[in-house]
């Protein structure tokens, strides 16, 4: 009997672990990124990420036009969103373990992490390419004045994305609310859903008291969060750029204090440096990689090769309804099947009417771009509005037929994230000894230190505090020696 019994226990606990291991192969997916090593997903997440409205995101290139330039530049918005949505829920998690006091729920974690990862679930063909370039020239062409951009595309493809796939109740299933968690989602990557003049606090979401959750994915403020921190480290290493910024420091230092009645993620006064590195290194990438001028060239062309194919290109949405390359983003269905793809379709396809769009696409593949001319700084900052005055001919050229329209004129504006605004002085930073108490910083780029050492370093001239460490000591007996430091700092200022 005793042996039956132990042979039943075995039984019955081999099929434990035989479930347990099914469970976590099922559930709980790994992925090996290259920038945050294994990363392992909530179960939404993975059943999110399953969707053809996210894997969509594989066939568009992060960077658009730069892969012509740096071949090394492969990556897409697929790997850049699953990183974003780890990093989301890395520094959720981490403040919530560092500040139980802020009353970050599992439901706060799951909906930051959800929006970290579908934040750019409406990017177009080629990235900003579709957006910034493509699409408000074409909307111009059509005396339309309504702008759109990829976040509010994020938002509809997100709401698409719930609904073609029933993963509302998924949500409830694991704790959310999709009433209320689905619009906290969406204000955290497009911003405020409907801005009031009447009311201070614009979100629905969350209340006012959690007012730093909606700086992690997307921050308004100062443009600090996850999705720069991944994008900088993930295109510096693909395009081969050493990236001097330790995101890794950030999360280990973040912490919300107060500042004018609104909680905010602050971190520590010295990680400032960290900070400028942050915003020096992006406009390094906007410098060496993304403004470079053959990648804006070849941008501008195939922005160019997409007008003449718009209209001449159909894609089927909802109903049976067609659309064209630049109303496919009013039809998620439509919009689904828009990616990088199209510029292969134009360049194979035989049709006449994509003639024009096919040599400008030709001509990109077999490096016949547009020459570049030369360039300048302009006296000030600013746009150029009179771009079509510039492309005048001189006298002498007129024979070669060169007219104003056989000219691009491209206005590039580089800077630190918030144009000509230092973005370090709208971080708030805190201290160790005042680690509630948010301070901006002053703008320094010259400094003076006065250091003072003692030559004395007896034990009994000495005490070292070992609660800070050992970085800060005590003079116990010798007051005169402490005088005399401080009567020659006095002297110095």
């Amino acid at each position: 009997l005793f042996n039956t019994f132990s042979q039943c226990i075995s039984k019955l606990t081999f099929l434990i672990i035989l479930f347990a291991s099914f469970c976590l192969f099922v559930f709980c997916q790994v992925f090996n990124d290259p920038i945050h090593g294994s990363i392992e997903l909530h179960p939404l997440l993975i059943k999110i990420i399953d969707t053809p409205q996210f894997q969509r995101l594989r066939f568009i290139k992060q960077l658009g036009g730069v892969y012509f330039v740096y071949p090394g530049a492969s990556h897409n918005r697929f790997e850049h969103s699953i990183g974003v949505g780890y990093l989301a829920g890395k520094l959720a998690e981490a403040l919530r373990s560092r500040q139980p006091e802020l009353n970050i729920t599992e439901r706060d974690v799951l909906c930051v992490q959800i929006a970290g990862l579908c934040h750019d679930l409406g990017h177009g063909p080629f990235s900003h390419l579709y957006d910034g370039l493509f699409l408000p020239k074409a909307l111009e062409k059509k005396r339309k004045l309504k702008k759109w951009k990829h976040e509010n595309g994020s938002c509809d493809m997100l709401d698409h994305l719930l609904k073609e796939n029933n993963l509302e109740p998924v949500m409830e299933k694991y704790g959310l609310k999709p009433e209320d968690d689905i619009i906290f989602i969406k204000e955290m990557i497009a911003g405020p859903l409907q801005e009031s003049k009447e009311q201070e606090w614009d979100f629905k979401g969350r209340p006012e008291e959690k007012s730093f959750l909606y700086e992690i994915v997307s921050n308004k403020r100062n443009g600090v969060d996850v999705d720069k921190f991944d994008y900088l480290a993930r295109d510096s290493l693909y395009l081969g750029i050493k990236n001097t910024f330790d995101f890794h420091r950030f999360l280990q230092f973040a912490r919300v204090c107060e500042v004018d009645g609104r909680k905010t993620i602050c971190t520590r006064d010295i990680e400032e440096d960290n900070m400028y590195d942050l915003f020096y290194i992006r406009h390094r990438l906007h410098k060496r990689a993304y403004q470079h001028r053959v990648n804006k060239v070849i941008e501008h062309m195939i922005a160019e090769a997409f007008l003449k194919a718009d209209g001449h290109i159909e894609i089927e949405g909802s109903g049976g309804r067609m659309f064209t390359l630049s109303t496919a983003n009013e039809d998620m269905e439509a919009y689904t099947k828009l990616t990088d793809n199209v510029f292969e379709e134009i360049l194979k396809s035989s049709r006449p009417e994509l003639q024009e769009a096919r040599e400008i696409l030709q001509n990109i593949v077999s490096r016949k771009i547009y020459k570049f001319v030369g360039e300048r700084k302009p006296s000030r900052i600013g746009k150029l509005l009179a771009g079509k005055k510039l492309a005048q001919p001189l006298p002498d050229e007129e024979e070669n037929n060169l007219k104003p329209e056989d000219f691009e004129i491209l206005v590039i504006n580089m800077d630190y994230g918030m144009k000509d605004k230092n973005p370090v002085e709208h971080m708030h930073f805190y201290s160790k000894k005042e680690p509630d108490v948010a301070k901006i910083r002053t703008e320094i780029f010259s400094e003076q230190l006065i250091r003072v050492f003692c030559k004395k370093i007896d034990e009994q001239t000495l005490e070292w505090n070992n609660e800070q460490g050992g970085n800060d000591c005590i003079v116990k007996q010798n007051f005169r020696i402490l005088f005399f430091c401080i009567y020659m700092i006095l002297i110095f200022f």
